[in-house]
């Protein structure tokens, strides 16, 4: 039954009249129309819908609206605009480590989140960082150069 549920996403609150056990995901792509985070596999494997939850990269797919209440979600949408890149997309432009772009969201949210722990990260840390998101056009390679270009964008000053 739907009942009213306050949402903060990429800085604003939304209330909505959803059933609190639908899964973020749908709530974001089809209710708040942000298409950022994809559907892949609907069980929070591949990591094609992650959204950022406190910071923390999460799949929306598979947590509950109920689950997010009152906490900061932050999705594609919310990193930057395309005016001002936040210095993950730019870097990701800058590597070409997009072919079908599908992983890409889930690429992108988990740099943020490991940028914001490792400022610095090894090859190490970004390769677990970005282990449990599928790609598959094999652009793996020009993605962890992305994850080193925009640790070197931030670091430099990039505003995020």
């Amino acid at each position: 039954m739907p009942q009213a549920v306050e949402l903060r996403v990429n800085g604003r609150v939304q209330t909505l009249a959803v059933d609190g056990r639908v899964p973020l995901l749908q709530v974001l792509r089809n209710d708040l129309g942000l298409n950022g985070p994809k559907y892949g596999c609907g069980l929070g494997e591949c990591g094609a819908c992650a959204v950022l939850i406190d910071g923390v990269a999460a799949r929306s797919c598979s947590i509950p609206l109920d689950g997010v209440a009152g906490r900061a979600v932050t999705t594609l949408e919310g990193l930057g605009t395309a005016e001002r890149l936040h210095p993950v997309q730019q870097a990701f432009i800058d590597t070409q480590a997009a072919q079908c772009g599908y992983c890409l969201n889930g690429m992108l949210m988990a740099t943020v989140a490991l940028l914001q722990r490792h400022p610095r990260p090894t090859d190490a840390q970004a390769r677990t960082a970005l282990q449990h998101h599928l790609c598959r056009c094999g652009t793996h390679l020009e993605i962890l150069a992305a994850v080193q270009r925009a640790a070197d964008l931030m670091s430099a000053g990039a505003p995020p």
